[in-house]
């Protein structure tokens, strides 16, 4: 696997220099990566779990407003 590319500009000379990450920086980008990962997984389970409950609410007979108040928003 090929490392990513990182882009350095130097304002003061203008120059722009694209070279492949080094082994820490790119140790850090994959720790990144992972907890980008995890973080997006945790939201899509929290969403899950809410909207188990206002389905499980709902089927216990709730109006939408009812289970609004419930959860919250």
């Amino acid at each position: 696997m090929t490392k990513p590319i990182i882009t350095i500009h130097d304002l003061e000379t203008n120059e722009i220099i694209e070279r492949e990450m080094n082994a820490a920086e790119f140790a850090q980008y994959q720790i990144d990566q992972e907890a980008i990962k995890n973080r997006a997984k945790a939201e899509a389970d929290k969403l899950a779990a809410k909207q188990s409950a206002q389905a499980k609410l709902a089927a216990l007979g709730l109006t939408p407003d009812e289970v609004t108040a419930i959860i919250g928003a």
